[in-house]
């Protein structure tokens, strides 16, 4: 990939897809190619397919995807397996069908088993039931890994596939009903703050165990793979620590400043016990990332006030 390549990124718009498109540009790639969500809705196979066919792009990140909590996963579990699909499928069958040179599809964490043994390598992909709260976005992601592997197989493609684990960094969604739990704590500990409430209520025991990886890291990752990864599988990228849900909440507490108490509502669903996953590979290919989880978390907490989000 030389720095006049066509590069299509699927998903510019979102928090991964805009830290990749800072690092591209700051590296000197200067022919990128991007639609917006109204500009061509990627569910629609005719309209990709006359995008691929008129633009022919060279490599390909497919970072799209109708993302979520636990929340939004519980409560919309059709549209998050059927957008998810459909994004998959035609991208990347338009990439097979009109020569994309390389293509580098984004999964998720959440591809492993619910009572997966940790932390999770790439070999445990479909030996267990996933996790129920999020079983339609693991299944489209499941789905997009063995669509790169059997285009592979059978045309010869040479798509590859990364599974980071949760994402946090600027540009994170600070929406109540959708966001993450990074955002959402980040969110619900600056508005008790503001208020001066009792106690903020986190969901769940505080006993789930969660992997973090900074956006900007993730960025490095998804251009240093697609520069020097080549290879049948998927493939972990992530810090190889986690967190509780307990501690996250403390040290978010701690970063915006906040007094009062923590309040965990056993009622409501933990997700997944632990999804840490084996990075040993990653480390094999020489990458690691490279921003401390606190530093991280206070550069969010930062953005978001700089930028009216909160």
């Amino acid at each position: 990939m030389d720095k006049n390549s066509k590069i299509y990124i699927a998903g510019h718009g979102g928090m991964v897809g805009n830290a990749l498109i800072s690092l591209l540009k700051k590296e000197g790639y200067n022919n990128i190619v991007t639609k917006t969500s109204k500009e061509l809705d990627l569910r629609n196979q005719q309209g990709v397919e006359n995008f691929f066919e008129e633009e022919q792009p060279e490599y390909v990140f497919l970072l799209a995807a109708k993302v979520g909590g636990i929340k939004a996963n519980i409560s919309f579990p059709a549209e998050f397996l059927y957008d998810n699909l459909m994004i998959e499928a035609n991208i990347i069958h338009s990439a097979y069908k009109f020569k994309t040179k390389k293509m580098l599809f984004l999964g998720s964490s959440c591809i492993y088993p619910r009572e997966c043994a940790q932390p999770m390598k790439e070999e445990y992909l479909l030996t267990g039931r996933l996790e129920p709260t999020n079983e339609g976005y693991a299944l489209a992601k499941i789905a997009g890994i063995k669509l790169c592997e059997t285009y592979r197989e059978q045309y010869g493609c040479n798509f590859i596939s990364l599974m980071p684990p949760n994402l946090y960094g600027p540009g994170d969604n600070f929406n109540p009903e959708t966001s993450h739990v990074i955002s959402a704590l980040i969110r619900r500990f600056h508005e008790a703050k503001i208020q001066n409430a009792e106690k903020v209520v986190v969901w769940g025991s505080g006993n789930a165990r969660r992997e973090f990886l900074y956006v900007e890291d993730l960025a490095s990752a998804i251009l240093f793979f697609m520069k020097n990864y080549s290879e049948k599988g998927h493939i972990n990228v992530g810090t190889g620590d986690d967190v509780s849900i307990r501690e996250l909440a403390k040290l978010i507490k701690e970063i915006v400043g906040y007094s009062g108490a923590i309040e965990f509502d056993t009622t409501k669903p933990d997700g997944m016990p632990q999804k840490l996953m084996d990075n040993s590979q990653q480390l094999e290919a020489n990458f690691k990332s490279s921003t401390k989880f606190k530093q991280g978390l206070d550069n969010v907490y930062q953005w978001a006030l700089k930028n009216s989000i909160l």
